[in-house]
């Protein structure tokens, strides 16, 4: 695997529970807080001026979390507005089983939150 693209969201995403927490609140709630996070994704994605991608991709996210207080299953939780900010920026056609071949997630700990996302391709492809 090649990577094509790397990309680095300097912000702390929201995790499962923030985001049910507010979708209990109110559906419009959960709602906006999707289109903050989605947005900025795609925000990212668009400064760093890549080419869309044009053969399947696998993902490798890097969470960079202050401390341990929140379960790995929650922190990952922001690939799906990360996925749809990709989208959203043109990056990505669609984050289906045709265009996404996996994910890999890593955990690093101390200093800035914040997740890096790499693009990696087939070799053949790439």
């Amino acid at each position: 695997m090649t990577t094509i693209a790397r990309v680095k969201i300097p912000a702390r995403m929201p995790g499962a529970n923030e985001y049910i927490a507010q979708e209990r609140r109110s559906r419009y709630a959960g709602a906006k807080l999707k289109q903050e996070y989605t947005n900025l994704a795609a925000l990212y994605f668009r400064r760093a001026g890549m080419k869309p991608v044009t053969a399947p991709v696998k993902l490798r996210f890097t969470w960079h979390e202050t401390n341990r207080r929140r379960d790995k299953d929650n922190v990952a939780y922001a690939k799906k507005f990360i996925l749809d900010g990709m989208q959203r920026a043109g990056f990505l056609p669609n984050d289906n089983n045709r265009w996404i071949l996996g994910f890999e997630d890593c955990f690093v700990y101390g200093g800035r939150p914040g997740v890096e996302i790499e693009v990696m391709c087939d070799d053949g492809l790439a």
